[in-house]
């Protein structure tokens, strides 16, 4: 590949940044600022994160118009992306922003993470085929998001989608 394709390649990435960090801000704009918990409303978080990004963002364009990205590991092959992986990992995004409120966080992160495992185990070339591997995903998901969430709803007192409305699940 040449160099002004990857030079073009590495600038497209950054503006792809600045744009995200535009969009954010946008969105943390429309959000109430009224101080809450020790003085901080809910749009400092998406504005922390739009500042950050727009910082990294600005660095990446920077990089990419003085002699690009710097210490990036030269890739000998011109392989394809993966796109499987990319899409089992996307679906367990998707689903679990669609569906957190239906089933409730629990469930819907511990979906998430069966469909990302097995889009990296795919991606990796390890993909079990088998019931095992699913339920094994399924019971790992499982024990990483209830923790989560009791934490978060019964110590922090914060509200997440629950399935039922006792708070425990």
């Amino acid at each position: 590949m040449s160099a002004t394709i990857k030079t073009r390649q590495q600038l497209l990435v950054g503006l792809g940044v600045l744009v995200l960090a535009v969009g954010l801000a946008a969105g943390a704009w429309i959000i109430p600022s009224e101080a809450g918990y020790a003085g901080i409303g809910p749009d400092f978080l998406p504005w922390l994160v739009s500042v950050a990004l727009l910082v990294c963002g600005g660095f990446l364009v920077w990089e990419s118009q003085t002699g690009g990205f710097r210490d990036m590991d030269e890739s000998d092959s011109d392989e394809p992306p993966y796109w499987a992986g990319f899409v089992w990992m996307s679906a367990g995004l998707l689903l679990n922003a669609a569906l957190i409120t239906t089933i409730g966080f629990i469930f819907s992160c511990a979906l998430c993470f069966v469909l990302a495992s097995r889009g990296m185990r795919l991606a990796q070339g390890t993909a079990g085929t088998g019931l095992r591997a699913w339920l094994t995903d399924a019971v790992v998901g499982l024990l990483i998001a209830a923790p989560v969430y009791w934490m978060f709803t019964q110590f922090l007192a914060i509200n997440l989608p629950g399935l039922t409305q006792s708070g425990w699940l």
